[in-house]
């Protein structure tokens, strides 16, 4: 019989680098590629639109994990604690595109490199609860990015963070990386 829950529509998410938001931009660091211009701060808002001259503006949508099984899933729910917690301060948008040659391999094959042999769920579940994540989706949308991932933190865990991004930098997913930007933020008060 058929589910009748129904479908969650995604979120649209904009993120927009400028003079004012509810995020100091501390750096940006391109790791790969072409970099974004810089910014003084950034605005994060879900369905919103256009608000006037910015440095940059990137938007994606929240979705379902297009690479995570049923089991795994339930391991980062169990683990993973919300954003916006008081002592996660610090933050970290990570806006990555993937190459050509990765978008041309099939499902499976991508499932394999990302966690089979990349181990990227089981890397990034190590270190929650302590760093909460939500990744957005914007290939579909045009944007010259394929993901933006969301990072919240208390600044004490910062540097397990950059732990964490080394692991994953250096696994054989991060070959098929052709574009990727660090930025690094704390909370306005």
């Amino acid at each position: 019989m058929p589910s009748t829950t129904p479908l969650k529509t995604p979120d649209l998410v904009t993120f927009e680098g400028g003079d004012e938001g509810e995020w100091v931009i501390r750096s940006i660091k391109t790791c790969a590629g072409e970099s974004i211009p810089a910014a003084a701060a950034l605005r994060v808002g879900m369905n919103k639109a256009d608000s006037g001259a910015v440095a940059w503006r990137l938007s994606a949508f929240t979705s379902n994990l297009r690479y995570t099984t049923a089991q795994e899933a339930a391991m980062l729910t169990a683990k993973q604690e919300g954003l916006g917690r008081p002592e996660a301060v610090y933050a970290a948008l990570i806006p990555i595109r993937k190459s050509p040659q990765w978008w041309a391999l099939a499902q499976d094959e991508r499932r394999e490199i990302y966690e089979e042999r990349s181990r990227h769920t089981t890397i990034g579940a190590g270190y929650l609860p302590q760093i909460a994540r939500r990744l957005h989706h914007c290939r579909d949308l045009g944007e010259p990015f394929d993901f933006l991932t969301w990072f919240e933190f208390a600044p004490e865990h910062e540097s397990e963070f950059d732990h964490m991004l080394s692991r994953m930098r250096a696994s054989e997913e991060w070959q098929y990386v052709d574009r990727e930007v660090d930025i690094r933020l704390s909370r306005s008060l």
